[in-house]
């Protein structure tokens, strides 16, 4: 969720950029880094290596995770005119690269290794009206997932950011009145499993109704939906499960990933003014949890389980690596932190992600990344 801005920006000069395909297919041209009245930071922003993070406190904010560097170069950047800020969820591409959405209804390609913005794309309703794009998936042919917590809705575009068609939805899930979600509260994650069959969009906040479970956390909805046929263009998604997942008191969730065996990291997060932002990353496991797809009001007995989940780290608990924060922040390092994504492997086992901030264009916020190291464990 963000706090909106009377302008959407999706231009001419965005359309101008070219489609994702094009751009993808040869080298960046010279004047292909960020612009505006802040490339010249973007270009040396700064950068915490993981030796940097060491000698700040080792980089552990917990057994089980470690950050391994932050930067803020893309802060307040454009790139062929588009705004590269507002970015709400990240997805590791085909092509190695990495993609990011805008919630200003554009996909921006990453560069592997150097984060730079390589590529972009506008996209659009049906009526070719801005999106309100929260969660993005990658297909295995190369298309794109976006979910938007408006209607909600989840649509399929191809790498151009042409529209393909949208996903079938429980009509309890729409926002008010049509069902029983709250505006704003919808669909901010998405995640499909990797080869393809599971995708899931998480609730960030409750249907009107639903209750706690017996320890006083509230109980989101969490929509499967099973992806069939393999070529590219031609697969659709049938729904499938609908489970419980029980979120911290005060938070909401803000991002997913998913991980092969079928779990889920789960980003989540909230802001007190004065205080700052709370952000929780947790392992999540469905195989648990009960299809709660004809359950009307949660917690619903006995017999419905939520997800498991167990806590990974409390992001306010990591070194803060000498970050700086433009308002009130327990530890300087927090931002909005609203995207995250599987980029690789590390040695043992672990997993490496990348995480951004939703900078909502506010001079109070920044467009962060941010590299971690998490080991998850064997189911």
């Amino acid at each position: 969720m963000h706090v909106r801005s009377a302008v959407v920006r999706v231009t001419a000069a965005v359309l101008a950029a070219g489609c994702l395909t094009a751009c993808a297919e040869g080298s960046p041209p010279a004047a292909a880094g960020p612009t505006g009245p802040e490339a010249a930071r973007s270009a040396a922003g700064p950068v915490t290596s993981a030796a940097s993070a060491r000698a700040h406190g080792g980089g552990r904010c917990s057994p089980s995770v470690s950050i391994d560097s932050y930067s803020d170069a893309l802060d307040k950047t454009t790139f062929h005119g588009t705004f590269v800020g507002n970015l709400s969820a990240l997805a590791r591409d085909t092509d190695g690269s990495v993609a990011a959405v805008s919630d200003r209804s554009a996909l921006i390609g990453l560069d592997a290794k150097s984060h730079r913005p390589v590529r972009t794309a506008p996209l659009a309703d049906e009526k070719g009206a801005a999106l309100d794009a929260e969660g993005l998936a990658v297909e295995p042919g190369g298309g794109y997932l976006v979910s938007s917590e408006t209607e909600p809705s989840v649509r399929r575009y191809d790498r151009s950011g042409t529209l393909l068609g949208r996903l079938p939805l429980p009509g309890a899930l729409r926002v008010a009145p049509a069902g029983r979600a709250q505006a704003n509260q919808t669909f901010e994650g998405l995640a499909l499993r990797p080869g393809g069959g599971t995708l899931t969009a998480s609730m960030e906040g409750q249907l009107t109704g639903d209750g706690k479970d017996s320890a006083g956390r509230p109980l989101l909805r969490f929509q499967t939906w099973q992806r069939h046929g393999g070529r590219p263009g031609s697969a659709t998604y049938r729904l499938s499960t609908q489970y419980a997942y029980p979120v911290d008191a005060g938070l909401g969730v803000s991002e997913i990933a998913a991980l092969p065996d079928g779990r889920l990291l789960v980003l989540e997060r909230g802001f007190t003014a004065g205080v700052g932002n709370t952000v929780r990353l947790y392992l999540a496991d469905p195989s648990w949890a009960s299809d709660i797809g004809g359950v009307a009001v949660l917690p619903g007995g006995k017999a419905v389980r939520p997800a498991r989940k167990k806590l990974l780290a409390d992001l306010g608990a990591c070194p803060s690596l000498g970050a700086p924060a433009h308002q009130p922040q327990a530890n300087p390092l927090l931002d909005n932190i609203e995207g995250m994504a599987v980029t690789g492997r590390a040695p043992g086992g672990r997993l490496r992600l990348l995480l951004v901030s939703d900078d909502n264009e506010s001079p109070k916020q920044i467009t962060r990344l941010y590299g971690l190291t998490v080991r998850t464990g064997s189911r």
